[in-house]
């Protein structure tokens, strides 16, 4: 247990009982245990393999190789549809996660012998990201705009440009790009 993570769990006010119960599930496997994110994230040997996250309408294991795992409950859900890698389990009753804990126990060994067989994510090389003409001609205009931004992920890059193309209009679009720009910069994601 680290004490970093203990205070998150004593200030937990949603779903309380069921990130206590997960907690303690995940704490019976090999993993360490911190905060990354601002949530309790667990790790095997350093890499990172589940996080929890709570939100208005569930609380939810996220998987972050989940992509790559069996999945033979069914029980694994794309987070959005333009999610590539990750996958949850949600929860919205404490019950239902001691009703699940030895199917919970066996993802998090899978998601763990995932890591150690060394299996990586391919991520697809889809068309070029299409840039809002906002933001193009920012980093045609800016040199260490463009070096910034093509030194991010791929995914961070991706989220930008979601960020970015959905305002329907210019003057929105300007203004997203330029609350973000220090960000970039900064070689910052979007939500960092």
């Amino acid at each position: 247990m680290n004490p970093k993570v203990d205070k998150y769990f004593k200030n937990a006010q949603q779903w309380r009982e069921i990130v206590e119960k997960l907690r303690a599930i995940l704490l019976d496997c090999p993993l360490s245990e911190d905060l990354k994110w601002g949530k309790p994230c667990y790790a095997y040997e350093g890499t990172n393999i589940v996080i929890i996250q709570g939100f208005k309408a569930y609380c939810a294991l996220l998987f972050f190789k989940g992509v790559l795992m069996k999945d033979p409950k069914a029980i694994l859900v794309k987070t959005g549809v333009n999610t590539i890698v990750g996958r949850q389990i949600r929860f919205t009753d404490v019950r239902e996660v001691a009703k699940m804990q030895s199917t919970l126990k066996a993802y998090i060994y899978e998601a763990i012998a995932v890591e150690k067989a060394g299996l990586k994510v391919v991520v697809p090389k889809d068309a070029a990201l299409n840039f809002p003409a906002e933001f193009q001609k920012r980093l045609d205009e800016n040199p260490a705009l463009k070096t910034a931004f093509t030194a991010l992920t791929p995914g961070r890059q991706r989220a930008y440009n979601f960020y970015f193309s959905g305002a329907k209009q210019s003057k929105t679009r300007e203004t997203r790009i330029e609350k973000c720009l220090p960000q970039i910069l900064k070689g910052k994601g979007l939500n960092e």
